[in-house]
């Protein structure tokens, strides 16, 4: 045993050693994109010893000669492919589902309230169960669940659980009475308390109503939320994503964010924008705050938000809800709110990034934009968060104003099932609309959302080309005309993200000057059938030219044993 220890620690001797030595990567089935989209094919990658891709070898060309140390990692023929970017995800979210009760897979009420008592029993020091990723309608339950129902599995502390996609919170009689939520409480401005017919709370609060419950729930100390930062970041490393753009910060996460970047724990890079405007004002109160940590973390963007979700009927329409002829949703801000935070935003350099589900919300920051961006420019590349209901006479404008798409696929696949009874057929045509906005010349950024859905960007890659969910239904694809192609879906989480990042010149493609961000995978994505695309494993992440994820093993790269004997000056570093 002490013999295996020592050998170990000269094995990880000898790789810190080559840490800053280059590396060839050779035997390689590569893809990355150009700059006019066109997918080009490589066999060998050079990395400088900074970690920037030094030169992209062709099929059939020479790898160069080597002189001096350096790292060689044989792909033996697997399909190697540029760091997949995630243009809308919320990290903490993912490493906190984590930590407490994850209902997203559950297919019934019964299932969800069996979680939790199960999670309640196993964390009994527990002050609040707290929890997400329910939906009613994934249960078939027609309503939303009741807070008498959430009781029978625990009711003798608060519990709290948000919906699949943050937008409603489900709360049990505990957690009420701590609120202090009663028959005579309001409904918040952009919020909503579902009641019963005598007008009493029943357990769910829609948008901004969830604030009356959530804050009285005790915050995360610093120790959870270290530990949900460490199991996002693992967690996206294993997915092959090596950058996120993390949808709403505050300064307590900033901080965070920056004491990992102080101690070089940072293996994914977060384009972060601010959770609203007090947090903007927290945290970079007068210019955004530029790459730091080698291009790992950067602010210069805020988000805000428009209305709330379909599911919920959050979601702000032009017409009432199909489903629902007395509802339009919820709109979170009135015009003129809207316009003094997004022009101060833009007067101090910042992006600005709105959410906007329905139509109603899109049009209304379409309008918005038109008439601030002839007063501070469209250099900054605003955003639409989700674009997911668009009315379609709106969809040009998204070229017309340079607003750029950013869309998550899994949501329509997701939603499939449910979007037309709440917004009808006639305006499903300009929903999860991504091939038309992308030929009316908008550009796109492709995410997930999540923890509202997975993390996995292979699951978004096989929904934006077959419109499919993962059980293959519909077996056509639903609404299979806004499909997108392989190239086009793969540039929506690479190029195009790096894109709405402002990461163009960084990340996003293996190009001699940027980041040697990338993946090695199981399969040939552009050889399997489109339905497999979402079974996909990642094999090995590497971000800056230094692994950071090996399937099945540490993820520090390892020497290889001397027998082996690549070429003079190399250390040979394994691929599963």
């Amino acid at each position: 045993m002490r013999a295996l220890m020592m050998g170990a620690a000269l094995a990880a001797l000898a790789f810190s050693a080559m840490a800053d030595a280059k590396t060839l990567v050779v035997n390689a089935n590569g893809f990355t994109l150009d700059s006019m989209g066109r997918l080009q094919p490589f066999e060998s990658l050079l990395i400088s010893d900074e970690g920037r891709v030094e030169r992209v070898i062709k099929r059939g060309d020479k790898p160069p000669a080597m002189s001096g140390p350096y790292t060689r990692l044989d792909a033996k023929g697997l399909t190697v492919l540029p760091g997949l970017i995630d243009a809308h995800g919320h990290v903490m979210g993912l490493g906190f589902q984590a930590l407490t009760v994850d209902l997203s897979e559950t297919k019934t009420l019964e299932e969800a309230l069996g979680k939790v008592k199960a999670y309640a029993e196993a964390n009994p020091r527990a002050r609040w169960i707290l929890g997400r990723g329910w939906n009613q309608v994934t249960w078939g339950l027609g309503r939303f669940p009741t807070a008498a129902e959430l009781d029978t599995a625990y009711s003798e502390k608060p519990v709290l659980l948000e919906r699949v996609d943050g937008h409603a919170s489900w709360a049990n009689s505990a957690a009420i009475k701590i609120a202090g939520v009663t028959r005579a409480t309001k409904d918040p401005a952009g919020g909503r308390i579902e009641r019963d017919a005598d007008g009493n709370p029943t357990g769910v609060f829609v948008d901004a109503a969830a604030n009356l419950i959530t804050s009285k729930v005790p915050p995360a100390n610093p120790i959870e939320a270290e530990r949900a930062l460490g199991k996002a970041l693992d967690q996206m490393a294993s997915l092959g994503l090596t950058g996120v753009h993390d949808a709403g910060v505050d300064a307590e996460t900033w901080t965070l964010y920056r004491r990992f970047g102080d101690e070089g724990r940072l293996t994914t890079r977060i384009y972060a924008m601010a959770g609203g405007m007090e947090q903007l004002e927290k945290i970079a109160p007068v210019r955004p705050t530029g790459w730091l940590y080698d291009d790992r973390l950067i602010l210069r963007s805020v988000k805000l938000y428009s209305d709330g979700a379909l599911g919920s009927r959050g979601a702000f329409l032009k017409e009432p809800y199909s489903d629902d002829p007395e509802n339009k949703g919820l709109r979170f801000l009135d015009d003129t709110r809207m316009r003094n935070w997004m022009s101060k935003a833009m007067m101090h350099g910042f992006q600005v990034n709105v959410h906007a589900i329905g139509d109603g919300a899109n049009a209304q920051v379409l309008d918005a934009y038109a008439d601030l961006i002839p007063a501070y420019g469209s250099a900054l590349r605003h955003r639409i968060e989700h674009a997911q209901v668009v009315d379609t006479a709106d969809i040009p404008r998204f070229a017309q104003l340079g607003i750029i798409a950013s869309v998550q696929p899994t949501h329509a696949t997701s939603d499939k099932a449910m979007a037309g009874d709440r917004v009808g057929e006639a305006r499903l045509a300009g929903a999860y609309a991504w091939k038309t906005l992308l030929d009316s010349g908008a550009r796109i950024a492709g995410g997930s959302d999540f923890p509202v859905e997975p993390a996995n960007p292979f699951y978004g890659l096989h929904a934006a080309v077959t419109r499919q969910d993962r059980d293959g239904q519909p077996p056509e694809g639903w609404r299979v005309g806004e499909a997108l192609t392989l190239t086009q879906a793969l540039a929506a989480f690479t190029t195009g993200a790096a894109y709405a990042g402002h990461a163009e010149s960084l990340v996003g493609s293996l190009e001699p000057g940027k980041w040697a961000d990338f993946i090695v995978i199981d399969h040939d994505i552009f050889k399997i059938a489109p339905g497999e695309l979402w079974k996909v494993k990642v094999q090995e992440t590497w971000l800056a030219g230094k692994r950071v994820y090996l399937r099945g093993a540490p993820t520090a790269p390892e020497p290889a044993p001397d027998a082996e004997k690549p070429a003079e000056g190399a250390v040979e570093t394994p691929t599963s």
